[in-house]
């Protein structure tokens, strides 16, 4: 829903796969929100958003931010591993920045990009947008109201497809500098679910492999978690799916009762049932499922609708520099746990072997 205040404007940095997500929601007629520019170094992708958005692209972020003063929110796009140089470089223009998900590949990059946008006077927000899925809001709401009690188990499974030409795109896919395998892309959004509805994590362990792919990342990973609540939990990704995308599901369990969502998109109830709750709304699997046209599903819209929300009324957001971090110190241990050969590990341990997220 539109509010009566001025639309805040909007620039791009990154012209790849995710920006058309972005693009689509900051130009709807039910934002509050103005596209004013948009900035990659590659001409032939930023010159196709400008003829399809009207806006200027500039291949040089500075030249833009200097045409473009007005500009509030800079929203960047670019592969992960230059996430905390392009936050850091931009963050001098005082601007508030949203950033893709996982925030960076280095715990200590995440801290200096906060330290960066604190110093200047910007906020940093996260992608998280499956947090913004009507399935995931109504399971969130009923953990808030206590419905499942004592947590028992949480579980997500991601199983995608990706073929070898995914890879082959650009050369940064698939590389331990710029990328990650699956846990850190695919299902660093699926990672960030569990934490948000388990808690804080106290030991984890992990085991990936690359199966089908011809990447230096891992295409197939699975982990397991023991939060400081005493629940456990499951992780399971891939991207060696044949021969399509099969799911990517949120399981919690609690003693007074059960969900399960699936979809591709963590975007059907599948399950939903709690004890003696009178008042448990009968058509719940049809009021918060929601059909997608593929896997990124429709939560960047209400994700961008939150941020403007945040910023316009200087409220926390519910992704913002310090969660994000998380995600990523989560990212950093179970890759460090893999190095080792599936060790037990905690967030925030020393990394010693792992080839991503050197703190």
């Amino acid at each position: 829903m539109k509010t009566s205040h001025r639309k805040l404007k909007f620039a791009v940095v990154g012209c790849g796969r995710i920006s058309e997500r972005h693009l689509q929601a900051l130009t709807s007629d039910n934002i509050n929100a103005e596209l004013v520019a948009v900035a990659d170094i590659n001409e032939e992708r930023a010159r196709s958003k400008t003829e399809k958005y009207h806006v200027p692209y500039y291949l040089d972020y500075h030249e833009m931010m200097k045409r473009h003063p007005e500009v509030d929110v800079i929203d960047i796009l670019t592969p992960t591993g230059y996430h905390a140089e392009h936050v850091i470089d931009l963050a001098r223009y005082g601007k508030h920045i949203v950033v893709e998900k996982p925030m960076a590949l280095k715990v200590s990059d995440s801290e200096e990009m906060m330290k960066a946008c604190s110093t200047n006077g910007g906020r940093l927000f996260i992608v998280q947008q499956n947090r913004f899925n009507k399935a995931v809001q109504a399971a969130r709401a009923a953990l808030d109201r206590d419905q499942f009690g004592k947590l028992v188990l949480g579980t997500v499974r991601v199983r995608w497809m990706r073929y070898q030409g995914y890879y082959d795109q650009d050369a940064w896919r698939g590389t331990w500098a710029l990328d990650g395998g699956v846990m850190s892309q695919q299902a660093s959004h699926h990672l960030d679910l569990l934490q948000w509805f388990m808690g804080p994590i106290e030991t984890m362990q992990c085991r990936i492999a690359t199966r089908l792919m011809n990447i230096e990342v891992e295409d197939t990973a699975v982990a397991t978690f023991h939060f400081t609540s005493g629940a456990l939990g499951a992780f399971e990704a891939t991207v060696a799916t044949r021969p399509e995308d099969l799911e990517a599901s949120l399981s919690i369990l609690g003693e007074n009762g059960s969900l399960v969502i699936e979809g591709n998109a963590v975007n059907k109830i599948k399950y939903w049932r709690f004890a003696d709750d009178d008042t448990e709304d009968p058509l719940v699997q049809e009021r918060h499922s929601e059909e997608v046209p593929d896997i990124y599903g429709h939560g960047h819209f209400p994700y961008l609708v939150h941020v403007i929300e945040a910023i316009v009324e200087n409220k926390p957001a519910l992704v913002e520099g310090h969660e994000g971090k998380k995600n990523v110190e989560i990212l950093t241990a179970l890759y460090e746990s893999a190095a080792c050969g599936g060790a037990i590990v905690s967030p925030g341990c020393p990394v010693k072997h792992s080839k991503l997220g050197i703190r």
